[in-house]
């Protein structure tokens, strides 16, 4: 079992994660444009002129002049001007000041000349690294190898979602099937790593599984019902007009859906699993129907929290959606009608019932595969 492997067993798992991880990271990205004649590097802002800058109430139009040096590229060291336009979008618009790093795009000619410049946006890759620095210490100093493991199950499913499922979209993939094995695929990396290839890894795994799947049934049901479809998702439209109007969107809605409600899925699954294997181990004569009602007990002490876990995850981003509403006076038949909150709210009640689900699931799987075989044939036995 993974999680008693020690130092040198440990190794050669670690080994084929990180192969994994660099097959997966080194993947072609067939939508990359290798024939643009456009480079990215780092820029200092020397100097911002806002003279150009009109205001019209909260919002600000026109452009903004500076100037920059590079800092990094193939043209390091060249100090060059440029203009950033303003549109009056607060959520896109972007204002230097002196002193700040941007992410800047040189446009070039045949001849590697710089012909425009581009100043998109603040920089921000540093700083996300070191975040993702703390993220990984901390992991793997307080998890010790089994937090190791994790750190590689994380990077592996952000790649497989990445550079498998997004491609797979996107060339028309039927987006709820291919979302389902994507899944599969990563509660079953997840599962085992941490918890080991075992009985309480399967049962973790099948109830992480049966629960998902509910959630999938129930979207496929009530998005139709509710009259929903996939351009409510943010930069749907933008995608449907980039030249992917063939693109079935509400099948991927969907698909996200039960994507959003499978890590608090497995979460619990493996809550429910783990202390099924700890009451086993502490007491191998209990029998599968007390086991089975152990494992209930335990999931519904768990399924409290985590399902206003998912109510949070779910709501967080529409904190100022529901801000305005309640500020404008909109009723709140009115505002639960509405298909943004709708959608939302089918989101929560899907997941959580998926998730209420996960219990029951893993605690009957568990009552069959975690009960020790000497108790099981005494069971059937004494029948």
């Amino acid at each position: 079992m993974f999680n008693k492997l020690g130092f040198k067993e440990n190794i050669p798992i670690l080994l084929i994660l990180m192969i994994i991880c660099t097959i997966l990271s080194f993947l072609p990205n067939p939508y990359y444009k290798t024939g643009e004649k456009a480079i990215r590097c780092k820029g200092k802002i020397m100097d911002a002129d806002n003279s150009d800058i009109l205001q019209y109430g909260m919002v600000k139009k026109g452009t903004q002049t500076v100037v920059l040096q590079l800092i990094s590229g193939k043209f390091k060291g060249r100090t060059l001007k440029a203009g950033n336009q303003l549109m009056g979008q607060m959520d896109r618009d972007k204002l230097f000041k002196k002193g700040d790093t941007a992410l800047v795009v040189l446009s070039l000619d045949e001849n590697q000349n710089i012909v425009f410049v581009n100043p998109q946006a603040h920089y921000r890759i540093n700083s996300l690294i070191f975040l993702f620095a703390i993220f990984t210490a901390g992991l793997i100093l307080f998890g010790g190898w089994t937090g190791a493991r994790s750190f590689f199950s994380f990077i592996i499913s952000a790649l497989i979602i990445w550079k498998l499922l997004i491609p797979a979209f996107l060339n028309g993939y039927p987006p709820v099937s291919t979302a389902f094995a994507v899944i599969i695929l990563l509660c079953s990396i997840i599962i085992f790593l941490v918890a080991g290839v075992n009985t309480k890894g399967f049962a973790a795994f099948a109830g992480a599984i049966l629960g998902v799947l509910t959630s999938c049934f129930l979207s496929l049901y009530f998005t139709p019902e509710l009259n929903l479809h996939g351009a409510i998702m943010p930069f749907a439209e933008t995608l449907l007009y980039s030249g992917y109007g063939h693109l079935d969107m509400t099948g991927v809605f969907i698909a996200g859906i039960f994507i959003c409600a499978s890590g608090a899925v497995m979460d619990l699954a493996m809550d429910v699993a783990a202390s099924m294997d700890e009451l086993i181990k502490k007491k191998p004569t209990l029998g599968r129907k007390d086991l089975f009602f152990s494992g209930l007990r335990i999931s519904r002490t768990v399924v409290g929290t985590m399902t206003t876990t998912l109510l949070f995850a779910y709501s967080g981003g529409y904190v100022t959606l529901l801000m305005a509403f309640m500020a404008q006076g909109v009723p709140v038949l009115s505002m639960f009608n509405l298909i943004y909150v709708a959608a939302e709210i089918m989101k929560t009640l899907i997941g959580s019932i998926g998730l209420v689900m996960v219990g029951p699931f893993t605690a009957l799987v568990g009552s069959f595969v975690l009960t020790p075989s000497a108790v099981r044939k005494r069971i059937n036995a004494s029948q």
